[in-house]
């Protein structure tokens, strides 16, 4: 199973780019995840540019058809979602390859409520398959970790059980 994973955070050291590379490196055998690395090139969001899509949308669609799944994990800016993400998925509203789709979403920080409902409302209303009972909010906020080591906390152990629950949703379709 290929799951494509977008971070709603541009930062270097973005907590939540590291919670994705460690859930890459801790997936179940026959899980590849791939961190999609375009989201800071994509253009402003105008209808007006759908009748010739610019090339980084392009391979945005291009890169979600070839996944069996989504995985997000953003921070919260101002009680609400990154503009980065937003804007990604702006990209994505009349896109058919994104309806249905099963995608999870990982939240580094349980207190950024505003954000995770935000985030479930627009892709609801995008017509996604969330699959609740894989998503996963876990107290990183402030801990430090870095990527090696969310790998070796207990933390690893509920990243691979989500993403097993994730396959099992995708499976179910």
């Amino acid at each position: 199973m290929k799951v494509l994973a977008f971070c709603g955070s541009l930062r270097r050291i973005s907590m939540n780019a590291a919670l994705l590379r460690a859930a890459a490196r801790v997936a179940p055998a026959g899980v590849t995840i791939e961190l999609f690395d375009g989201l800071d090139v994509l253009p402003l969001f105008n209808p007006d540019l759908e009748a010739h899509m610019p090339a980084a949308v392009t391979r945005m669609h291009r890169a979600i058809d070839t996944s069996d799944a989504l995985l997000i994990a953003s921070p919260e800016y101002a009680h609400g979602v990154t503009g980065v993400l937003k804007n990604a998925l702006d990209w994505l509203v009349s896109f058919e390859g994104f309806v249905h789709k099963p995608v999870a979403i990982f939240n580094a920080s349980p207190r950024s409520v505003h954000a995770n409902a935000a985030l479930r409302e627009i892709l609801v209303t995008m017509s996604a398959r969330l699959i609740d009972e894989a998503c996963l909010d876990l107290p990183l906020r402030g801990t430090g970790m870095g990527e090696q080591q969310m790998v070796d906390s207990p933390h690893a152990a509920a990243i691979r059980d989500a993403l097993r629950r994730l396959t099992q949703g995708v499976r179910s379709t």
